[in-house]
């Protein structure tokens, strides 16, 4: 019936999309979700450059970045799949990810990131840890990141300059300065008190 796999998708995202009366919220993973998975680049990929021209605008695509766990992200290499897709990419970011081995446990503070990503997604999402308490760390630090990034940015939207604002004033990273190893000094500052007030609770 299709002459692509893109076709295929896109038309059956679409019907989906419209069936449920085209949500706030719509997100489409491509079978090519980061770069390495284009051929051979995601701006000459014929995949996703029939997505970009076939998918309704309102429907967001799921982008992991360089890699299935990228190590960094750059504005410039969003730019680009921002061009082929049309529309900016949603982060589905699998910094944290440990399904794949469940030996490894990753704790550090979220990083790699280039400042002023903001502007280039549509949204980012953190695919974290398979155990819960081993995320306290990667959560508090991405809060810290994103504080940075609202900060650092000039929204025209008014929320989102309420937002900064009221992001602005809680505790954390300075505007627009974000660092790693302070982020992470005040995640452990914040994880141990947390501990602490566990430890003390009845029955604990």
């Amino acid at each position: 019936v299709f002459p692509s796999l893109a076709q295929a998708q896109a038309s059956v995202a679409n019907e989906v999309y419209q069936e449920l009366g085209q949500p706030s919220v719509f997100l489409f993973c491509p079978t090519e979700y980061c770069n390495s998975l284009c051929s051979p680049s995601p701006s000459q990929s014929c995949y996703l450059l029939t997505l970009g021209q076939e998918l309704l605008p309102g429907i967001g695509v799921v982008w992991t970045g360089p890699k299935v766990v990228s190590q960094e992200l750059s504005a410039t290499l969003l730019e680009e799949v921002e061009g082929v897709l049309q529309r900016r990419p949603l982060i589905w970011d699998n910094l944290y990810a440990n399904d794949y081995d469940c030996r490894r446990v990753f704790l550090g503070p979220y990083t790699g990131r280039a400042p002023g990503l903001m502007p280039r997604i549509h949204g980012l999402l953190l695919n974290p840890n398979c155990e819960l308490q081993a995320n306290f760390i990667p959560i508090h630090t991405l809060g810290s990141w994103f504080r940075s990034e609202l900060g650092s940015c000039a929204y025209a939207d008014h929320t989102g300059t309420e937002t900064a604002a009221a992001l602005g004033d809680s505790q954390g990273s300075q505007e627009g300065s974000y660092s790693p190893q302070e982020a992470l000094e005040l995640a452990l500052h914040d994880w141990v008190a947390e501990i602490n007030q566990q430890a003390s609770e009845p029955g604990r």
